[in-house]
């Protein structure tokens, strides 16, 4: 029987637009036009300076005829122009390609091909990067290479030669080409909120990044979700230390914009400039990997200001974070909401919402608590753990293990030329994860591993995640990873790379390794407890999150742990 409404009125000019966060930033300039905007060192553009400036940058870009099919490449770290791109770039109709900047000329070499992107925006700093991977290309392409044009970001806290030497090979200065742009440029809104505004890479360390492609649609819905799971409120003052190259900065950019908030830009991400900005700029908010957390609740007496002159919230993902690390950080007065999400979910994507009746809890189990990722956001419709054999949803008895999984609006369009990738991530109606986690009796997800990092110890399933975990509560840890390495008696055993905390004597490094054994099988079953601790610093991406492929493959030049001889 077929369903009808109780009407036939149709959808028409008047009531009905394609979703999109760009009119967030018209309406900040409209609202707001003196109001600042964008703070980056002695610069200060107001919201109708950034709304003129995104709009130049449109129209420069449409005068070269980029538009919808078109992709921009970024690389650049937290400065105006990366912010503006993420504006203007999608008024042309184009797509904003955002690059880590930390990633090495290969790579982008081959992010640039991919996407084909006919324009590539760099900060000054990082131009030697850019022209290195456009040699890679040339080289590899041999004669039908056809340059994009490139734009240099001139800053002043930078070595102008570097700009010079940009310049002399021929690329466009930013605020030159801005110049060129008509700052009442009347950009169009798409026509379909279906179509791409954005393109980012999965990291790719087992082989080539994947390149997620995201819509408006979810764009609009992930910005305006933000504010109202973390408290913010019109005209916060966010500081960037999540770089806006990852995830598009979780979709903040469009946020910030919503809620007519002010930009704080931070080139370089360091505790001491963290605490600096929340009391020259009184800060309200920032997100934050746990590393840097660690960092922050780490810091020397010289590098901080304390007690905090106001609240201070902070959101964390990319990693789950140790009990230990939420517990420091809310000891100095900062109030944390954890979060957890993807690339292919618009960054994070279920927050652990706290709840009242945590307040009168003791801090550690309110640590333990809010170390759950939690449940979805107000923008998500749909999220669960399903068995890996089954596909169907596991108890909620905060034991059985499954694959989280994700459904909704705020959901990937794909990965950009990877059918195959697709047809797998997508499987039955799912966004799959990777991420293997169980359900709680309050319906609130934890996560215990990635499917790659479970360690299997003689058939018993060992969640790193949780062996970290302890490992933070020891006095010398200021971080840890654990990774599966061979062993001859059980297959595989956890092996620790641990950072000492400063100060630490680590003269006796046998010792310390025994004393953290000792002190972890007083913490959790004797076949989790490590059977190597291994010190040093821990390679991260630049995101801050630990790279655990870096460290499987030093496990696993280590050799296995032999069995013993008595």
């Amino acid at each position: 029987m077929e369903m009808r409404d109780i009407d036939d009125l149709p959808k028409n000019a008047a009531n009905y637009m394609a979703l999109t966060p760009l009119w967030f930033l018209e309406r900040a300039a409209t609202v707001h036009p003196t109001r600042k905007a964008v703070i980056h060192g002695s610069r200060t553009y107001t919201w109708l300076q950034t709304y003129q400036r995104c709009r130049r940058l449109a129209s420069a870009l449409s005068k070269r005829s980029i538009g919808v099919g078109s992709s921009v490449a970024i690389i650049a770290p937290n400065v105006p122009a990366l912010y503006e791109a993420h504006f203007g770039i999608p008024m042309s109709g184009a797509v904003v390609n955002t690059i880590n900047i930390r990633l090495n000329a290969s790579t982008i070499a081959f992010l640039l091909g991919h996407s084909q992107s006919t324009i590539v925006i760099v900060d000054q700093e990082f131009f030697n990067l850019a022209e290195d991977a456009l040699r890679i290309m040339k080289e590899k392409s041999q004669s039908n290479f056809t340059p994009p044009l490139v734009i240099v970001i001139a800053d002043e806290s930078c070595n102008p030669e570097t700009l010079k030497y940009a310049l002399g090979q021929g690329a466009v200065e930013y605020e030159k080409f801005l110049e060129s742009g008509d700052p009442d440029f009347a950009w169009k809104p798409p026509q379909d909120e279906w179509q791409s505004i954005a393109l980012g890479y999965t990291s790719g360390t087992t082989a080539s990044p994947k390149g997620v492609v995201l819509h408006h649609r979810g764009a609009y819905l992930m910005a305006l979700s933000n504010p109202i799971i973390w408290e913010m409120n019109e005209g916060a003052v966010y500081l960037w230390t999540l770089p806006m190259f990852h995830c598009n900065g979780w979709c903040f950019p469009w946020t910030l914009a919503a809620v007519c908030g002010i930009n704080i830009c931070l080139r370089q991400v360091t505790a001491k400039g963290i605490y600096s900005a929340i009391a020259k700029y009184r800060v309200t908010h920032f997100c934050a990997a746990p590393v840097v957390l660690n960092s922050i609740v780490n810091a020397s007496p010289e590098d901080t200001i304390l007690p905090l002159p106001h609240v201070v919230r902070v959101m964390t993902a990319g990693a789950a974070p140790p009990p230990s690390v939420l517990s420091g950080m809310s000891q100095k007065g900062f109030r944390v909401t954890h979060t957890y999400g993807l690339s292919e979910t618009y960054g994070p994507s279920t927050v652990c919402a706290w709840k009242p009746e945590w307040d009168s809890l003791p801090p550690e189990t309110q640590a333990r608590l809010n170390a759950r990722q939690g449940v979805r956001y107000v923008g998500l419709e749909c999220l669960d753990v399903i068995s890996t054999q089954t596909g169907q949803p596991v108890p909620a008895d905060g034991k059985t293990i499954g694959e989280i999984v994700f459904r909704g609006n705020i959901v990937m369009k794909g990965y950009l030329k990877n059918p195959k990738a697709n047809e797998e991530t997508f499987a039955n109606g799912w966004f799959h994860s990777g991420d293997l986690g169980v359900k709680n009796p309050d319906g609130y997800i934890e996560i215990k591993d990635r499917s790659k990092d479970i360690i299997i110890s003689g058939g018993e399933n060992i969640s790193s995640v949780e062996v970290e975990n302890n490992l933070y509560l020891h006095p010398a840890v200021m971080e840890a990873s654990v990774v599966a390495r061979a062993d001859e008696r059980w297959g595989e055993s956890p092996c620790a790379f641990v950072t000492l905390k400063p100060g630490v004597d680590k003269s006796d490094e046998q010792r310390l390794a025994e004393d953290i054994m000792k002190f972890c099988r007083s913490k959790m079953p004797a076949y989790w407890v490590p059977k190597s601790v291994i010190f040093g610093p821990l390679p991260k991406t630049a995101t801050g999150k630990i790279q655990k492929h870096v460290l499987r493959a030093k496990a696993k030049e280590l050799g296995p742990v032999r069995m013993s001889k008595l």
